[in-house]
């Protein structure tokens, strides 16, 4: 374990250089998670798409764009809270019609796993809100299932409550009234973390 990190700056320099999985090769960059520290909320999604990578940054592209709308709806500041993903380099796939976004495969996860210690370390958060399944099983339990377990506070591997919901970028992918109905709950699951954050009852 590394920790002689003194700083999450520390944990973020040598993040940007990392070669831990093979999801090194084809990045652009390492996009590593950012808001306060110490946070009272974590964000945690999946990976970086292609915005991401070429930017640097977590959630800036049509799904962030989403989030953000969201969480402005459940009163919750964006800057307040810690933004970050599972694992920091872009997982693609080729198709015919180009590279696309795939899910990240275990053993990424496993060797990103010390990134996302190093930040839980440092920001140190009240509520963890997981953006799909991908970041529900990776912190709260591999069994987990966003249509099942939404909307009821889990624990995470630290003990730190947790509360699975869908990714934005599931949103984007659905239509009408499907698209709504999701969106819907999505909000009424920001509002519960917002709810817990302020010690209500939500």
């Amino acid at each position: 374990m590394l920790e002689h990190f003194r700083t999450i700056e520390e944990v973020r320099s040598e993040a940007l250089t990392c070669r831990r999985c093979d999801l090194c090769c084809p990045r652009t960059q390492v996009v590593f998670g950012e808001g306060p520290v110490p946070a009272r909320l974590m964000l945690v999604g999946e990976g970086p798409g292609a915005d991401e990578d070429r930017i640097g940054r977590p959630f800036v592209g049509r799904a962030g764009k989403l989030l953000d709308d969201v969480l402005a709806r459940a009163g919750i500041r964006r800057e307040d809270a810690w933004v970050t993903n599972i694992v920091r380099c872009r997982p693609t796939r080729a198709t015919r019609a180009g590279v696309r976004n795939r899910a990240p495969r275990a053993h990424q996860i496993r060797a990103c796993d010390l990134w996302m210690t190093q930040e839980l370390r440092f920001v140190s958060p009240s509520a963890i809100v997981c953006l799909g399944a991908v970041s529900a099983g990776a912190l709260i339990s591999r069994g987990v299932r966003i249509a099942e377990s939404r909307g009821r506070w889990l624990v995470a591997g630290d003990g730190i409550p947790a509360i699975a919901t869908y990714h934005p970028a599931y949103l984007l992918r659905l239509g009408g009234a499907n698209r709504e109905a999701a969106e819907s709950r999505m909000l009424d699951d920001l509002r519960a973390a917002s709810a817990r954050l302020r010690g209500g009852d939500y």
